[in-house]
């Protein structure tokens, strides 16, 4: 049985063991996935171990993103967000690291009909999620703009990716109405009934995908759809950057519907 898992601190609340064990399970393999939770200063030696171990392949979650980025090698797209959510073990030589939220963001437009390339795109937020928005949308022929509370993270985040603008909050009034697409890649909306992007500014030309999945309808959400913009449940960003995993570990198409009702019920 090869074993795959996920490491985090805290990590109890993870619903990526059932998203992925379904996967695991419709396609037939002998597998197992579970939780490791290290201390903070020891993600080194959990990944050094779960290599001399032979675990299959990690998922890496807060706050190992940035830290797993300098112990594993990462490919292109991950080297260039500065952190890293998937392992693979090769059977020689280091671990390989990925960014797989970069997928979740084009797979979610994807999944819902919606055209990336030449559009414009907003990006909300210029911290870990918001790099990996910044860079998928630019990767898939977007105009980006990033807008941030603090504007010199999004000048800086703007400087990395190619073409992309930036700007405050402030920023929002023009880019938004203007906008094809737009990314919530913070966390406003998650405690409570507060949005980021002011209603007024949504139109019925834009697609909005917000990366917070609790609640599913989220006030960003309901805003936007109130004037009949497309909207995408951050629960979609969450089940394809797994299913982007799932596909790097095991070489072969994912069974999506699968795992997208396993974590359905999990959040339930």
């Amino acid at each position: 049985m090869d074993v795959y898992g996920i490491v985090g601190n805290p990590v109890g609340h993870s619903v990526s063991p059932p998203m992925q064990t379904a996967g695991f399970a419709d396609r037939g393999i002998d597998a197992t996935y579970v939780t490791f939770e290290p201390a903070e200063d020891e993600i080194k030696q959990a990944i050094d171990g779960a290599d001399a171990l032979g675990i299959a392949g990690l998922n890496v979650t807060i706050p190992f993103k940035q830290d797993a980025f300098e112990i594993v090698a990462p490919d292109p797209l991950a080297a260039r967000i500065g952190a890293v959510n998937t392992v693979a073990f090769p059977a020689d030589g280091q671990p390989q690291g990925y960014n797989t939220d970069a997928a979740g963001v084009t797979r979610s437009f994807e999944h819902h009909d919606v055209a990336i390339d030449g559009q414009d795109a907003v990006v909300v937020g210029a911290g870990g999620a918001g790099r990996a928005a910044a860079f998928a949308l630019a990767d898939a022929g977007a105009d980006v703009h990033i807008a941030n509370r603090t504007v010199e993270r999004a000048e800086s985040l703007a400087s990395e990716v190619d073409g992309a603008s930036s700007g405050g909050l402030d920023s929002l009034d023009e880019t938004v109405p203007a906008a094809d697409l737009l990314v919530n890649a913070t966390s406003v909306g998650m405690e409570e009934a507060k949005t980021p992007v002011p209603a007024g500014l949504l139109h019925d030309g834009l697609a909005v995908l917000d990366a917070v999945y609790t609640p599913r309808d989220t006030r960003l959400l309901r805003d936007a759809d109130a004037v009949g913009a497309t909207t995408i449940q951050g629960l979609w960003m969450l089940l394809f950057q797994g299913v982007e995993a799932f596909e790097i570990w095991i070489d072969e198409d994912a069974p999506i519907e699968a795992m997208d009702a396993a974590l359905r019920d999990a959040l339930d």
